[in-house]
């Protein structure tokens, strides 16, 4: 073997041990930083099996003695904290906002994206525009406007603004919807297909990730959402988890053991939501990244 030859071997080889040990680095990172940011949730846990007298003890015991699995019956079965009926009114009004902005918010998208109207661009440029707006700023307006139609007290105010659409997720729907072919549209017309044929039976199938994404999110931010059914919301019976947990720390407000063991409750089904969509989900917020 020539001189060359060796010297491009070794070459060669100390690319490879560079590569791996640059790659060895980075997983150490990202394992660093899960590790960081997972402490809190670690936490969580510890302290939502343990006696209330060891949660503030100094140093901190990572490992309850004893461990109190009972912590999670108290919290359950606590008449400040009706779980089943909480968890009821998270899933209807989360579900419901969720379907409400899947629906409008593709429609509207596809509209902007795939049909020609006088006044398109202008009136998509005013959409984008209501992003400008703080929430804070349309939040008395709103509440005043609902309660003369007579709204408030019910779940209609945080549930039907749903229907009429998110700007953002316009936006990203109509991304997706300009990257497809024309000509899928176009031969689908020419086959005598409507409009909503064409949105339901072909659009809709190749745009999935992003609805998965829209729904991840709408569903998660109904699900944390506090300020809303603060407002609008004066009936104990109608509380969604987020304020229902709200009302618990009020009264059980030493006692953070069952207050952490409530906390987790609440967190498990998004957990179950993200695990059971994830694979779909994070190829949406990939191909989202790529097409914005």
């Amino acid at each position: 073997m020539s001189v060359g030859a060796i010297a491009l071997r070794r070459r060669a080889s100390g690319m490879r041990l560079r590569k791996t040990m640059a790659a060895a680095l980075r997983q150490a990172l990202l394992a660093t930083l899960a590790l960081v940011w997972l402490i809190p949730f670690i936490w969580l846990i510890i302290t939502s099996l343990k006696p209330l007298e060891q949660v503030f003890t100094r140093p901190p015991k990572w490992i309850p003695e004893p461990i109190l699995w009972s912590n999670y019956v108290k919290a359950l079965t606590s008449p400040g904290f009706p779980f089943l009926k909480l968890l009821g009114n998270s899933l209807f009004y989360s579900g419901l906002s969720t379907i409400g902005v899947v629906l409008s918010c593709s429609l509207v998208a596809y509209g902007f994206a795939r049909m020609r109207f006088w006044g398109r661009d202008i009136w998509f440029i005013v959409l984008l525009a209501t992003m400008m707006l703080p929430s804070v700023v349309t939040m008395i307006p709103t509440y005043v406007l609902f309660r003369l139609i007579g709204w408030v007290g019910g779940y209609a105010p945080l549930i039907v603004p749903s229907f009429t659409g998110s700007a953002f997720f316009i936006f990203m729907l109509r991304q997706f919807f300009l990257s497809l072919p024309w000509e899928l549209t176009e031969s689908a017309r020419v086959d005598g297909a409507g409009e909503l044929t064409i949105f339901a039976r072909i659009m809709l199938p190749l745009i999935r990730p992003a609805l998965m994404v829209t729904v991840v999110f709408t569903f998660l931010g109904c699900w944390n959402d506090f300020m809303g059914p603060l407002i609008y919301l004066s009936d104990n019976s109608r509380f969604p988890l987020s304020l229902g947990l709200y009302a618990f720390q009020t009264k059980y407000q030493r006692e953070w053991n069952l207050m952490m063991a409530a906390s987790l409750v609440v967190t498990i089904p998004m957990m179950v939501m993200f695990f059971a969509a994830q694979r779909q989900f994070i190829e949406g917020i990939t191909i989202t990244g790529l097409k914005m």
